[in-house]
């Protein structure tokens, strides 16, 4: 299911704050399917989690080519992608929030 929210938000298409912003992301995130979208939302996704305001997803997933997408689980904690790594990056009430 394709969601359109994500896609406004990344478009630019509607005003949000950045929390709103990055609440977005990380239930496509959570969802799993966004990542089978084109590449520039995988991008957006992936600098989200690189810049720890959201991580990986409870379970894991694909990308469009077949690419294993890890939980946030699967990675070690305090690495990227994982709660601890946004608790460093963010602050646990981020994560907390974000992760809710």
């Amino acid at each position: 299911m394709i969601d359109f929210e994500l896609l406004d938000a990344v478009e630019g298409d509607v005003d949000m704050d950045p929390f709103e912003y990055y609440s977005v992301l990380q239930a496509a995130i959570n969802d799993g399917t966004a990542w089978r979208l084109q590449g520039a939302y995988g991008r957006e996704l992936m600098a989200a989690i690189t810049n720890g305001y959201c991580m990986l997803g409870e379970n894991a997933t694909t990308d469009y080519y077949g690419n294993v997408i890890p939980s946030r689980d699967d990675v070690k904690p305090g690495t990227k992608g994982s709660y601890d790594y946004v608790v460093k990056l963010q602050g646990e009430t981020w994560a907390n929030t974000i992760d809710g």
